[in-house]
């Protein structure tokens, strides 16, 4: 801005044209090349990115590159190719694959072509092999720093610098493979493997927008509200299902960073009342159905301001990663809301760090999967199946349960541990599953009178406990023992395994995981 040039948006992306115009007027020759410019951008960008340039000046051109961001190229020709591997060129050095000297990146002779002059190649650049393979099962993938350029109808590939036991190549891959594998992998169901991505989405949850050397916390959508946020007198949290339950799990240390009374409501149920809101209330409105985790969706165009989750496209009709990102970015905004106060500061702390250990300690929770087989095993055949707890983890109940309802079909219901005498105890008896959350927080003892009432009515609890639990363990019918955590986030890693249970039940009942009977959800694979 300082050198002239006017921004038409807010959104980052557009520093990166703006870079390199900056860098083109700027050039010391007209010969430089729009590859070269590229890398001379890259290396002034931080985080995380993946960018196809065009240009006007260089007609006939495009250069791709990325940076923890994934690309990759899928080919396609009718005739025979020139290579089935693309040598690195790296900056005027002579590197030698096989015998045969690749010059600097001048020298096109390296690149991939049609060996027949009357066929171009068909090149396309996608961030999965899921946008191409209708087209072409042929494809490069692109390592950080990699820049592919496509001149002439001719493909090659360069890096800046060249660091010791790199591959000097790219190699064509052939995916043998249709859409719906790709897109699954080796999964059995797209929740299954949604499941399994959660220790990744929470990392691109996060990433980009919590700096864990300095302990801080910016999300971008909300930065420039910030200040009439922080002068509101109310927060109230809106959503459905799921997304209903990412606000329960988060109220409470929402109430404790912000010192705001949190309201979480049901939308249906907020749209039949004529409930008063002030001029000084900021409401949160949370969605999960599929295309509203996307940038430009209804939802972010008719907000003020919003926050992804970055949880990536969610295609099983049972939410799961979209949950716990949700969740994530919630306690993002608390710590970004009490970054000022003094007194909170310990606690943030605290927070921050668990939030650091987060996507390792979920590796943790999903290497349990066997064990949760063996017990939804003994489960699967029952009618009903009850899920309690309170607290932080009152809304794993909740989720834990809406999950089995949601795909396997039994009646399942969430209980707040403290309203067992007000009624629901009466169901309680030998017969009767009976999960129970049992977390080493303030809630513990409260929990523990729960489970006594429980086991003294021949229940026989099914245990979701801390590793060194041995009180809770001793108790349990079976147990299932978890990494402990900050208490806040705990509920990340208590609904990821009901997750795992509903898909087992649901699996051994014989349903489609995917496709709950009378539900469905924008992005669903029919």
């Amino acid at each position: 801005m300082s050198k002239g040039y006017e921004f038409e948006s807010e959104t980052d992306t557009e520093v990166i044209p703006k870079l390199i115009k900056y860098l083109y007027d700027n050039r010391e020759s007209d010969s430089m090349s729009f590859s070269t410019l590229v890398e001379r951008v890259i290396q002034q960008l931080e985080g995380a990115f993946a960018l196809v340039f065009k240009s006007l000046h260089f007609p006939g051109e495009a250069v791709v590159t990325r940076r923890g961001s994934p690309l990759l190229i899928g080919i396609r020709s009718q005739y025979k190719l020139s290579t089935e591997e693309i040598p690195i060129q790296y900056n005027g050095e002579t590197i030698n694959v096989q015998n045969k000297n690749y010059i600097n990146r001048v020298d096109t002779s390296n690149a991939l072509h049609s060996v027949s002059d009357r066929m171009a190649v068909e090149i396309y650049f996608a961030s999965d092999a899921s946008a191409i393979i209708e087209h072409t099962n042929k494809v490069i993938y692109l390592e950080d720093d990699d820049i592919a350029a496509v001149a002439e109808g001719k493909l090659s590939l360069h890096r800046m610098n060249r660091s010791a036991g790199e591959d000097p190549v790219r190699v064509i891959q052939t995916l043998q493979m249709e859409l719906q594998q790709i897109m699954k992998g080796n999964f059995k169901a797209f929740m299954q493997k949604e499941i399994f991505e959660q220790p990744e989405s929470i990392f691109n949850t996060m990433r980009g927008r919590i700096c864990f050397d300095t302990s801080t916390v910016v999300l971008g959508g909300l930065k420039d509200h910030l200040k009439e946020i922080k002068r509101c007198r109310r927060l109230i949290i809106i959503g459905c299902g799921t997304s209903f339950h990412a606000g329960v799990a988060t109220r409470q240390i929402l109430e404790e960073l912000t010192e705001l009374p949190v309201m979480v409501e049901l939308a249906s149920d907020f749209l039949d009342r004529t409930t008063p809101v002030y001029r000084d209330d900021v409401c949160f409105f949370i969605s999960q159905s599929g295309v509203t985790n996307t940038v430009g969706s209804s939802i972010s165009r008719e907000t003020d301001c919003g926050v992804h989750i970055n949880a990536g496209p969610e295609i099983g009709v049972a939410s799961t990663k979209a949950y716990t990102s949700q969740f994530v970015s919630l306690v993002m905004f608390g710590l970004m809301m009490s970054e000022d106060r003094l007194s909170l500061q310990k606690r943030r702390q605290e927070i921050i760090d668990g939030l650091r250990k987060l996507p390792e300690m979920i590796k943790e929770v999903l290497a349990l999967d066997d064990q949760i087989k063996s017990i939804a095993d003994e489960l699967y055949q029952q009618r009903s199946l009850l899920v309690m707890g309170r607290g932080y983890n009152y809304a794993t109940c909740l989720e834990g349960a809406l999950k089995i309802k949601e795909i396997t079909y039994m009646h399942s219901e969430g209980i707040l541990a403290g309203e067992l005498k007000h009624g629901p105890l009466a169901l309680i008896d030998h017969h009767m599953p009976v999960i129970m959350v049992i977390m080493r927080d303030a809630c513990y003892t409260k929990c523990h009178n729960a489970l006594q009432q429980v086991t003294a009515r021949q229940g026989r609890p099914i245990i979701l406990c801390c590793k060194d639990d041995t009180e809770s363990r001793n108790m349990a019918y079976k147990s299932i023992e978890l990494p402990h955590t900050v208490d806040c986030l705990q509920g990340i890693l208590c609904v990821i395994p009901m997750q795992l249970m509903s898909f087992h039940l649901a699996v051994l009942r014989g349903y489609d995981v995917d496709c709950p009977r009378n539900l469905a959800k924008s992005v669903t694979v029919e």
